[in-house]
Protein backbone atom coordinates (compact mmCIF):
# COMPACT_ATOMS: atom_id res chain seq x y z
CA UNK A 1 0.00 0.00 0.00
CA UNK A 2 1.49 3.29 -1.18
CA UNK A 3 1.19 6.25 1.32
CA UNK A 4 0.23 8.15 -2.47
CA UNK A 5 -2.80 5.50 -3.08
CA UNK A 6 -6.35 6.90 -2.65
CA UNK A 7 -6.66 3.83 -0.27
CA UNK A 8 -4.29 4.54 1.87
CA UNK A 9 -5.52 8.96 2.01
CA UNK A 10 -8.60 7.87 1.90
CA UNK A 11 -9.39 4.94 4.52
CA UNK A 12 -6.30 3.30 6.03
CA UNK A 13 -5.01 6.82 7.51
CA UNK A 14 -8.20 8.47 8.96
CA UNK A 15 -9.39 5.17 10.41
CA UNK A 16 -5.74 4.84 12.00
CA UNK A 17 -6.01 8.40 13.35
CA UNK A 18 -9.46 8.17 14.86
CA UNK A 19 -8.99 4.74 15.97
CA UNK A 20 -5.73 5.64 17.68
CA UNK A 21 -7.23 8.62 19.08
CA UNK A 22 -10.19 6.41 20.77
CA UNK A 23 -8.20 3.75 22.15
CA UNK A 24 -7.00 3.88 25.94
CA UNK A 25 -3.19 4.64 26.12
CA UNK A 26 -2.95 0.76 27.26
CA UNK A 27 -4.24 -0.28 23.62
CA UNK A 28 -2.13 2.44 21.29
CA UNK A 29 0.76 -0.01 20.38
CA UNK A 30 -1.74 -2.95 19.93
CA UNK A 31 -3.55 -0.89 17.65
CA UNK A 32 -0.07 -0.03 15.97
CA UNK A 33 0.96 -3.36 15.70
CA UNK A 34 -2.26 -4.37 14.36
CA UNK A 35 -2.35 -1.97 11.25
CA UNK A 36 1.46 -2.11 10.88
CA UNK A 37 0.78 -6.09 9.92
CA UNK A 38 -2.32 -5.20 8.12
CA UNK A 39 -0.69 -2.84 5.94
CA UNK A 40 2.21 -4.98 5.22
CA UNK A 41 -0.09 -7.98 4.24
CA UNK A 42 -1.85 -5.80 2.33
CA UNK A 43 1.16 -6.13 -0.15
CA UNK A 44 2.51 -9.12 0.52
CA UNK A 45 0.48 -11.42 2.89
CA UNK A 46 2.94 -14.51 2.39
CA UNK A 47 5.94 -12.88 3.47
CA UNK A 48 4.30 -11.53 6.75
CA UNK A 49 5.52 -14.87 8.17
CA UNK A 50 9.12 -14.02 7.22
CA UNK A 51 9.25 -10.76 8.75
CA UNK A 52 7.43 -12.10 11.90
CA UNK A 53 10.52 -14.81 11.91
CA UNK A 54 12.90 -11.99 11.57
CA UNK A 55 11.40 -9.87 14.67
CA UNK A 56 10.91 -13.26 16.52
CA UNK A 57 14.42 -14.56 15.96
CA UNK A 58 16.52 -10.99 16.93
CA UNK A 59 14.09 -10.95 19.83
CA UNK A 60 15.52 -14.31 20.80
CA UNK A 61 18.83 -13.48 19.99
CA UNK A 62 18.61 -10.11 21.86
CA UNK A 63 17.61 -12.09 25.22
CA UNK A 64 20.58 -14.79 24.37
CA UNK A 65 22.95 -12.51 24.50
CA UNK A 66 22.42 -11.06 28.01
CA UNK A 67 24.05 -14.38 29.93
CA UNK A 68 26.77 -14.04 27.73
CA UNK A 69 29.99 -11.97 27.66
CA UNK A 70 33.83 -12.46 25.91
CA UNK A 71 33.87 -15.20 23.42
CA UNK A 72 30.51 -16.71 23.78
CA UNK A 73 28.34 -13.67 23.69
CA UNK A 74 30.47 -12.68 20.02
CA UNK A 75 29.02 -16.13 18.85
CA UNK A 76 25.73 -15.46 19.70
CA UNK A 77 25.74 -12.27 17.83
CA UNK A 78 27.36 -13.72 14.72
CA UNK A 79 24.93 -16.34 14.57
CA UNK A 80 21.92 -14.04 14.58
CA UNK A 81 23.55 -11.48 12.58
CA UNK A 82 24.10 -14.82 10.11
CA UNK A 83 20.55 -15.87 10.15
CA UNK A 84 19.74 -12.32 9.36
CA UNK A 85 22.58 -11.88 6.91
CA UNK A 86 20.97 -15.36 5.25
CA UNK A 87 17.23 -14.55 4.98
CA UNK A 88 18.18 -11.78 3.59
CA UNK A 89 20.50 -13.33 1.24
CA UNK A 90 18.00 -16.14 0.45
CA UNK A 91 15.38 -13.75 -1.11
CA UNK A 92 17.34 -11.14 -2.59
CA UNK A 93 20.08 -12.66 -3.72
CA UNK A 94 19.96 -16.22 -4.48
CA UNK A 95 19.10 -15.51 -8.33
CA UNK A 96 22.06 -13.12 -8.81
CA UNK A 97 24.09 -16.00 -7.38
CA UNK A 98 22.77 -18.93 -9.56
CA UNK A 99 23.16 -16.69 -12.56
CA UNK A 100 26.63 -15.46 -11.62
CA UNK A 101 27.69 -19.17 -11.02
CA UNK A 102 25.98 -20.61 -14.06
CA UNK A 103 27.83 -17.73 -16.11
CA UNK A 104 31.26 -18.69 -14.38
CA UNK A 105 30.98 -22.52 -15.05
CA UNK A 106 29.07 -22.94 -17.71
CA UNK A 107 26.17 -24.65 -16.52
CA UNK A 108 23.49 -24.44 -14.06
CA UNK A 109 25.28 -25.18 -10.18
CA UNK A 110 22.03 -24.00 -7.91
CA UNK A 111 18.90 -24.57 -9.35
CA UNK A 112 16.94 -21.74 -10.69
CA UNK A 113 14.18 -20.45 -8.32
CA UNK A 114 11.38 -18.20 -9.07
CA UNK A 115 11.35 -15.61 -5.53
CA UNK A 116 9.45 -12.91 -4.82
CA UNK A 117 11.35 -9.96 -3.73
CA UNK A 118 9.10 -9.31 0.23
CA UNK A 119 8.73 -5.73 0.73
CA UNK A 120 10.77 -3.88 3.02
CA UNK A 121 12.99 -6.74 3.80
CA UNK A 122 16.42 -4.56 3.32
CA UNK A 123 15.13 -1.77 5.38
CA UNK A 124 13.61 -4.09 8.42
CA UNK A 125 16.45 -6.65 8.25
CA UNK A 126 19.09 -3.90 8.97
CA UNK A 127 16.95 -2.15 11.89
CA UNK A 128 16.77 -5.41 13.34
CA UNK A 129 20.50 -6.36 13.17
CA UNK A 130 20.93 -3.07 14.28
CA UNK A 131 18.76 -3.46 17.52
CA UNK A 132 21.12 -7.03 18.00
CA UNK A 133 24.41 -5.42 17.40
CA UNK A 134 24.01 -2.34 19.74
CA UNK A 135 22.77 -4.96 22.11
CA UNK A 136 26.06 -6.87 21.58
CA UNK A 137 27.83 -3.37 22.15
CA UNK A 138 25.88 -3.00 25.75
CA UNK A 139 24.40 0.41 24.11
CA UNK A 140 20.48 -0.96 25.31
CA UNK A 141 18.79 -2.84 27.34
CA UNK A 142 17.14 -6.14 25.54
CA UNK A 143 13.78 -5.42 24.95
CA UNK A 144 11.76 -8.14 26.69
CA UNK A 145 8.15 -7.55 25.57
CA UNK A 146 8.11 -9.39 21.70
CA UNK A 147 4.87 -6.59 20.91
CA UNK A 148 7.25 -3.82 21.55
CA UNK A 149 9.95 -5.12 19.00
CA UNK A 150 7.84 -5.95 17.05
CA UNK A 151 6.28 -2.86 16.84
CA UNK A 152 9.66 -1.08 16.50
CA UNK A 153 10.54 -3.14 13.29
CA UNK A 154 6.84 -3.16 11.60
CA UNK A 155 6.05 0.47 12.47
CA UNK A 156 4.13 1.29 8.61
CA UNK A 157 5.43 4.27 8.19
CA UNK A 158 9.10 3.48 8.06
CA UNK A 159 8.50 -0.34 7.51
CA UNK A 160 9.11 -0.81 3.54
CA UNK A 161 11.07 2.12 2.71
CA UNK A 162 12.77 3.49 5.93
CA UNK A 163 13.99 6.45 7.00
CA UNK A 164 15.97 3.16 9.13
CA UNK A 165 15.21 3.74 12.58
CA UNK A 166 17.84 2.75 15.04
CA UNK A 167 16.27 1.12 18.20
CA UNK A 168 17.92 3.88 20.32
CA UNK A 169 16.26 6.62 18.21
CA UNK A 170 12.73 5.53 19.31
CA UNK A 171 13.26 3.39 22.23
CA UNK A 172 11.40 6.09 24.67
CA UNK A 173 8.84 6.02 22.67
CA UNK A 174 7.55 2.99 22.48
CA UNK A 175 6.99 3.14 25.97
CA UNK A 176 5.23 6.38 26.28
CA UNK A 177 5.00 9.09 24.32
CA UNK A 178 2.61 12.16 23.99
CA UNK A 179 0.85 13.32 20.87
CA UNK A 180 0.24 17.25 20.99
CA UNK A 181 -1.61 19.51 19.08
CA UNK A 182 1.74 21.45 17.38
CA UNK A 183 3.23 17.59 16.90
CA UNK A 184 0.36 16.44 14.77
CA UNK A 185 0.12 19.86 12.94
CA UNK A 186 3.94 19.01 12.26
CA UNK A 187 3.81 15.79 10.90
CA UNK A 188 0.68 16.53 8.68
CA UNK A 189 2.43 19.55 7.01
CA UNK A 190 5.54 17.15 6.91
CA UNK A 191 3.10 14.66 5.22
CA UNK A 192 1.80 16.78 2.71
CA UNK A 193 5.24 18.05 1.51
CA UNK A 194 6.55 14.87 1.03
CA UNK A 195 3.12 14.07 -0.47
CA UNK A 196 3.43 17.27 -3.19
CA UNK A 197 6.80 16.22 -3.76
CA UNK A 198 5.74 12.58 -4.30
CA UNK A 199 2.51 13.50 -6.57
CA UNK A 200 3.47 16.14 -8.32
CA UNK A 201 6.91 16.63 -9.11
CA UNK A 202 8.66 12.89 -8.49
CA UNK A 203 5.86 11.30 -10.88
CA UNK A 204 5.81 13.52 -13.87
CA UNK A 205 9.87 12.89 -14.24
CA UNK A 206 9.03 8.92 -13.31
CA UNK A 207 6.86 8.92 -16.68
CA UNK A 208 9.12 11.32 -18.63
CA UNK A 209 12.71 9.31 -17.26
CA UNK A 210 10.55 6.10 -18.03
CA UNK A 211 10.01 7.14 -21.47
CA UNK A 212 13.35 8.57 -22.67
CA UNK A 213 15.18 4.82 -20.87
CA UNK A 214 12.82 3.24 -23.15
CA UNK A 215 15.08 4.17 -26.30
CA UNK A 216 17.33 1.91 -27.69
CA UNK A 217 20.90 3.33 -26.19
CA UNK A 218 23.18 3.38 -29.22
CA UNK A 219 20.40 5.59 -31.03
CA UNK A 220 19.99 8.09 -28.40
CA UNK A 221 21.87 11.62 -28.68
CA UNK A 222 23.55 13.14 -26.27
CA UNK A 223 20.89 16.12 -25.80
CA UNK A 224 18.03 13.41 -24.93
CA UNK A 225 20.80 10.93 -22.82
CA UNK A 226 21.15 14.12 -20.80
CA UNK A 227 17.98 14.83 -20.26
CA UNK A 228 17.47 11.47 -19.29
CA UNK A 229 19.23 11.34 -17.20
CA UNK A 230 18.20 14.75 -15.35
CA UNK A 231 14.66 14.04 -15.52
CA UNK A 232 16.06 10.46 -13.51
CA UNK A 233 17.93 12.63 -11.25
CA UNK A 234 15.34 14.92 -10.13
CA UNK A 235 12.54 11.43 -9.85
CA UNK A 236 14.32 9.51 -7.32
CA UNK A 237 15.38 12.87 -5.06
CA UNK A 238 11.54 13.41 -4.84
CA UNK A 239 10.09 10.01 -5.04
CA UNK A 240 12.62 8.77 -2.07
CA UNK A 241 13.14 12.18 -0.27
CA UNK A 242 8.81 12.64 -0.52
CA UNK A 243 8.35 9.51 0.89
CA UNK A 244 11.29 10.02 3.69
CA UNK A 245 9.06 13.06 4.39
CA UNK A 246 5.85 11.17 4.84
CA UNK A 247 7.15 8.61 6.96
CA UNK A 248 8.51 11.44 9.06
CA UNK A 249 5.05 13.00 8.94
CA UNK A 250 3.36 10.13 9.94
CA UNK A 251 5.24 9.06 12.90
CA UNK A 252 5.23 12.68 13.87
CA UNK A 253 1.72 11.85 13.95
CA UNK A 254 1.62 9.52 16.61
CA UNK A 255 4.24 10.89 18.58
CA UNK A 256 7.19 9.62 17.09
CA UNK A 257 10.52 11.89 15.78
CA UNK A 258 12.06 9.80 12.75
CA UNK A 259 15.75 10.91 11.85
CA UNK A 260 15.99 12.99 8.47
CA UNK A 261 17.29 11.17 5.59
CA UNK A 262 18.00 14.17 3.17
CA UNK A 263 19.77 17.20 3.48
CA UNK A 264 19.54 18.38 -0.26
CA UNK A 265 22.40 16.31 -1.49
CA UNK A 266 22.67 17.68 -5.12
CA UNK A 267 24.12 21.06 -3.37
CA UNK A 268 27.16 18.76 -2.26
CA UNK A 269 30.78 19.70 -2.90
CA UNK A 270 32.13 16.45 -2.95
CA UNK A 271 30.97 12.87 -3.39
CA UNK A 272 31.96 12.38 0.27
CA UNK A 273 29.87 15.38 0.96
CA UNK A 274 26.84 14.27 -0.80
CA UNK A 275 27.12 10.67 0.71
CA UNK A 276 26.78 12.61 3.56
CA UNK A 277 23.63 14.13 2.89
CA UNK A 278 22.00 11.54 0.69
CA UNK A 279 19.59 8.63 2.18
CA UNK A 280 21.54 9.49 5.79
CA UNK A 281 20.19 6.74 7.69
CA UNK A 282 21.40 4.22 5.87
CA UNK A 283 24.93 5.99 4.95
CA UNK A 284 25.13 6.09 8.96
CA UNK A 285 24.16 2.67 9.38
CA UNK A 286 27.03 1.29 7.34
CA UNK A 287 29.86 3.86 8.54
CA UNK A 288 27.99 2.60 12.22
CA UNK A 289 27.94 -1.29 11.35
CA UNK A 290 30.76 -2.02 8.63
CA UNK A 291 32.90 0.81 8.06
CA UNK A 292 34.23 1.66 11.59
CA UNK A 293 34.15 -2.43 12.00
CA UNK A 294 35.99 -2.87 9.84
CA UNK A 295 38.68 -0.52 11.39
CA UNK A 296 37.55 2.91 9.75
CA UNK A 297 40.70 5.02 8.92
CA UNK A 298 42.89 4.11 12.27
CA UNK A 299 44.75 1.67 10.69
CA UNK A 300 46.39 3.50 7.94
CA UNK A 301 45.33 5.26 4.54
CA UNK A 302 45.74 1.97 2.09
CA UNK A 303 43.55 -0.10 4.96
CA UNK A 304 40.65 3.09 4.82
CA UNK A 305 40.39 3.13 1.16
CA UNK A 306 39.68 -0.60 1.37
CA UNK A 307 37.46 -0.13 4.05
CA UNK A 308 35.74 2.50 2.05
CA UNK A 309 35.37 0.39 -1.19
CA UNK A 310 33.77 -2.42 0.64
CA UNK A 311 31.48 -0.05 1.98
CA UNK A 312 30.00 1.18 -1.12
CA UNK A 313 30.14 -2.10 -2.89
CA UNK A 314 28.27 -3.07 -0.04
CA UNK A 315 25.98 -0.31 -0.49
CA UNK A 316 25.47 -1.36 -4.65
CA UNK A 317 24.61 -4.77 -3.42
CA UNK A 318 21.70 -3.41 -0.99
CA UNK A 319 20.33 -1.62 -3.72
CA UNK A 320 19.76 -4.46 -5.74
CA UNK A 321 20.70 -7.81 -6.57
CA UNK A 322 22.64 -7.40 -9.80
CA UNK A 323 25.70 -6.39 -11.32
CA UNK A 324 24.54 -3.12 -12.74
CA UNK A 325 24.21 -2.35 -8.53
CA UNK A 326 27.74 -3.60 -7.93
CA UNK A 327 28.62 -1.10 -10.67
CA UNK A 328 27.24 2.05 -9.09
CA UNK A 329 28.67 0.97 -5.78
CA UNK A 330 31.97 0.43 -7.59
CA UNK A 331 31.87 4.10 -8.84
CA UNK A 332 31.15 5.87 -5.58
CA UNK A 333 33.96 3.57 -4.17
CA UNK A 334 36.80 4.82 -7.37
CA UNK A 335 35.33 8.25 -6.88
CA UNK A 336 35.79 8.20 -2.69
CA UNK A 337 39.29 6.95 -3.72
CA UNK A 338 39.92 9.80 -6.17
CA UNK A 339 38.80 12.16 -3.39
CA UNK A 340 40.52 10.57 -0.23
CA UNK A 341 43.77 11.11 -2.69
CA UNK A 342 44.74 12.28 -5.55
CA UNK A 343 41.65 15.10 -5.53
CA UNK A 344 41.92 15.65 -1.90
CA UNK A 345 43.89 19.53 -2.48
CA UNK A 346 42.52 20.12 -5.53
CA UNK A 347 38.71 19.76 -4.48
CA UNK A 348 39.36 21.39 -1.03
CA UNK A 349 40.72 24.38 -3.01
CA UNK A 350 38.23 24.42 -5.80
CA UNK A 351 35.05 27.50 -5.83
CA UNK A 352 31.92 26.05 -4.59
CA UNK A 353 30.40 26.24 -7.46
CA UNK A 354 32.91 24.07 -10.02
CA UNK A 355 33.04 21.68 -7.03
CA UNK A 356 29.29 21.25 -7.14
CA UNK A 357 28.75 20.57 -10.26
CA UNK A 358 31.78 17.75 -10.35
CA UNK A 359 29.81 16.38 -7.30
CA UNK A 360 26.08 16.86 -9.84
CA UNK A 361 27.91 15.62 -12.92
CA UNK A 362 29.58 12.32 -10.97
CA UNK A 363 26.12 11.84 -9.43
CA UNK A 364 24.24 11.94 -12.59
CA UNK A 365 26.46 9.63 -14.42
CA UNK A 366 25.94 7.27 -10.79
CA UNK A 367 22.20 7.68 -11.53
CA UNK A 368 22.30 6.41 -15.39
CA UNK A 369 24.23 3.43 -14.36
CA UNK A 370 21.69 3.21 -11.56
CA UNK A 371 18.60 3.92 -13.89
CA UNK A 372 19.44 2.23 -17.69
CA UNK A 373 18.00 -0.97 -18.11
CA UNK A 374 21.28 -3.19 -17.77
CA UNK A 375 24.45 -2.82 -17.51
CA UNK A 376 25.51 -2.66 -21.21
CA UNK A 377 23.07 0.15 -22.04
CA UNK A 378 24.26 2.17 -19.44
CA UNK A 379 27.71 2.32 -20.36
CA UNK A 380 26.43 3.27 -23.91
CA UNK A 381 24.27 5.83 -22.37
CA UNK A 382 27.04 7.03 -20.48
CA UNK A 383 29.00 7.07 -24.01
CA UNK A 384 26.00 9.00 -25.40
CA UNK A 385 26.47 11.76 -22.66
CA UNK A 386 30.46 12.26 -23.30
CA UNK A 387 30.65 11.99 -27.42
CA UNK A 388 29.01 14.03 -29.16
CA UNK A 389 26.33 12.74 -31.13
CA UNK A 390 22.91 13.48 -33.24
CA UNK A 391 21.11 10.50 -32.20
CA UNK A 392 18.07 8.80 -33.94
CA UNK A 393 16.50 11.88 -36.04
CA UNK A 394 12.85 10.62 -34.77
CA UNK A 395 13.74 11.05 -30.97
CA UNK A 396 14.36 14.55 -31.03
CA UNK A 397 14.66 16.48 -27.62
CA UNK A 398 11.18 18.76 -27.98
CA UNK A 399 9.24 14.88 -28.23
CA UNK A 400 10.24 14.63 -24.48
CA UNK A 401 9.25 17.89 -23.06
CA UNK A 402 6.23 19.84 -23.16
CA UNK A 403 5.30 23.25 -21.66
CA UNK A 404 4.07 21.02 -18.49
CA UNK A 405 7.30 19.47 -17.73
CA UNK A 406 9.06 22.64 -18.63
CA UNK A 407 7.51 24.05 -15.69
CA UNK A 408 7.78 21.36 -13.39
CA UNK A 409 11.79 20.79 -14.22
CA UNK A 410 12.15 24.52 -13.39
CA UNK A 411 10.76 24.02 -10.29
CA UNK A 412 11.90 20.82 -9.43
CA UNK A 413 15.46 22.02 -10.24
CA UNK A 414 14.57 25.07 -8.04
CA UNK A 415 13.50 23.07 -4.79
CA UNK A 416 16.22 20.61 -4.68
CA UNK A 417 18.18 22.67 -2.63
CA UNK A 418 19.16 25.98 -4.89
CA UNK A 419 15.75 27.93 -3.32
CA UNK A 420 16.13 26.42 0.15
CA UNK A 421 20.20 27.91 0.24
CA UNK A 422 18.99 31.42 -1.32
CA UNK A 423 16.37 31.52 1.12
CA UNK A 424 16.98 29.89 4.51
CA UNK A 425 13.41 31.30 5.80
CA UNK A 426 12.06 29.26 3.02
CA UNK A 427 13.67 26.24 4.27
CA UNK A 428 12.91 26.73 7.60
CA UNK A 429 8.93 27.30 7.25
CA UNK A 430 9.73 23.31 5.58
CA UNK A 431 10.88 21.60 8.90
CA UNK A 432 10.49 24.32 12.03
CA UNK A 433 7.75 22.36 14.25
CA UNK A 434 6.01 25.47 15.05
CA UNK A 435 2.49 25.52 14.14
CA UNK A 436 1.97 26.90 10.17
CA UNK A 437 0.27 30.35 9.80
CA UNK A 438 -2.10 31.17 7.52
CA UNK A 439 -0.29 31.95 4.66
CA UNK A 440 1.73 28.30 4.46
CA UNK A 441 -1.71 26.92 5.95
CA UNK A 442 -3.33 27.61 2.70
CA UNK A 443 -0.63 26.58 0.52
CA UNK A 444 -0.14 23.10 2.35
CA UNK A 445 -4.49 22.68 1.40
CA UNK A 446 -3.56 23.95 -2.58
CA UNK A 447 -0.76 21.13 -2.46
CA UNK A 448 -3.39 18.19 -1.06
CA UNK A 449 -5.76 18.90 -3.38
CA UNK A 450 -3.25 19.12 -7.04
CA UNK A 451 -2.78 15.53 -5.13
CA UNK A 452 -5.90 14.43 -4.64
CA UNK A 453 -6.93 15.63 -8.23
CA UNK A 454 -3.90 13.91 -10.08
CA UNK A 455 -4.70 10.37 -7.96
CA UNK A 456 -8.17 10.41 -8.69
CA UNK A 457 -7.25 11.38 -12.55
CA UNK A 458 -5.14 8.21 -12.42
CA UNK A 459 -1.58 10.18 -12.42
CA UNK A 460 1.35 7.42 -13.07
CA UNK A 461 2.45 6.40 -9.63
CA UNK A 462 5.94 4.22 -8.91
CA UNK A 463 7.81 3.90 -6.31
CA UNK A 464 11.61 3.36 -6.54
CA UNK A 465 12.28 2.47 -3.54
CA UNK A 466 10.36 -0.72 -3.30
CA UNK A 467 11.79 -2.56 -5.63
CA UNK A 468 14.65 -2.64 -2.87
Amino acid sequence: MLFSSLVFLWIFLPVVLVAYRLVPGWGKNALLLAVSLFFYAWGEPVYILLMLASITLNYLGGLALAPFSGRGRSLVLAAVVAANLALLGYYKYYGFAADTLAGLLGRQVLPMRDIALPLGISFYTFQAMSYVIDLYRRRIEPQKNWFLLALYISFFPQLVAGPIVRYTDVQAQLRSRTVTAQGFAFGTKRFLYGLAKKVILANCFAAKADEVFALDPAGVGTAVAWLGALYYGLQIYYDFSGYSDMAIGLGAMFGFTFPENFDYPYLSASIGEFWRRWHMTLSSWFKEYLYIPLGGNRKGQLRTLFNVCVVFLATGLWHGASWQFVAWGAWYAFLQVLERTSLKKPLAKAPKPLARAYTLLCVLFGWVIFRAPGLKAGLLWLKAMVAPAAGFAAWPVSRYIDGRTLVLLAAGLLLCGPAQALWPRFKAALYDRQSPGWAQTAVLLALGFACLVLLVSGTYNPFIYFRF
